[in-house]
């Protein structure tokens, strides 16, 4: 694959062979974000499970002290006092059936994160084959099904991210912005590091932090030594 001139310019920067500790590679992170933009800065965490499993998943959220560095937009679904609590907390849009056939035949995805009530989710059931492959569904474990759905949004607003595992165990999440200063980058990776930890499923054997890559939207892949976290 071929790259410009920026990229391979920043990769100069980079040594592959060695794991940085997490300080040197945030450093570096932000030296090879050279793009026009505000880059998004991602942790890519491979982890020693079997996804297949169901007793080696590793899913759920934690809410990043410094946010992700972008607007999240939620919808809510929910009935009653809920939709003016939703609505309350800061919701982008809320509503129950009527938004079905909206999301369902016209296509409408205006949002980046789902929320329901228990009660709605025999509606929202119905969207599982528009919002599933979106990675949209709702999900206990997520802290996306929920009655609280007041302190979903605003936890959900404040930075909170969803972690899982893809086919190949790994876990990709964002961290921030290349315009964060480095101590925020390190408060987040480090609060989404330990909140992995903490998913260690307790089938899982062996070494549990396979690799961990910090990279920025343009960049290397920069290495980082999960020694502290093991």
């Amino acid at each position: 694959m071929k790259h410009g001139k920026k990229y391979e310019e920043a990769a100069k920067l980079v040594d592959r062979t060695t794991q940085y500790e997490v300080a040197d590679a945030v450093a570096l992170v932000k030296k090879t974000a050279v793009a026009k933009f505000d880059e998004t800065v991602e942790a890519h965490v491979r982890l020693g499970v079997d996804g297949r499993h169901a007793d080696q998943q590793v899913r759920g959220a934690v809410v990043l002290p410094h946010g992700t560095g972008k607007q999240v937009r939620v919808l809510v679904f929910a009935k009653g006092d809920k939709l003016a609590e939703a609505e309350a907390a800061g919701a982008d849009h809320v509503g129950g059936e009527e938004l079905i056939p909206k999301i369902q035949n016209d296509g409408w995805f205006e949002f980046d994160v789902v929320v329901a009530t228990p009660d709605m989710m025999g509606v929202v059931g119905r969207l599982g084959r528009v919002l599933g492959p979106k990675g949209l569904m709702p999900n206990p474990k997520a802290g996306t099904v929920t009655m609280e759905v007041g302190k979903a949004v605003e936890d959900i607003k404040a930075g909170k991210i969803e972690y899982r595992l893809d086919k190949a165990n790994i876990i990709h999440c964002p961290i921030g912005k290349a315009s964060f200063t480095e101590q925020q980058l390190t408060d987040n990776f480090d609060t989404l590091m330990d909140a992995l930890v903490k998913a260690k499923p307790a089938s899982a054997k062996g070494q549990y932090f396979k690799s961990v890559t910090l990279t920025n939207t343009m960049g290397p892949g920069i290495k980082v030594s999960p020694v502290k976290y093991a």
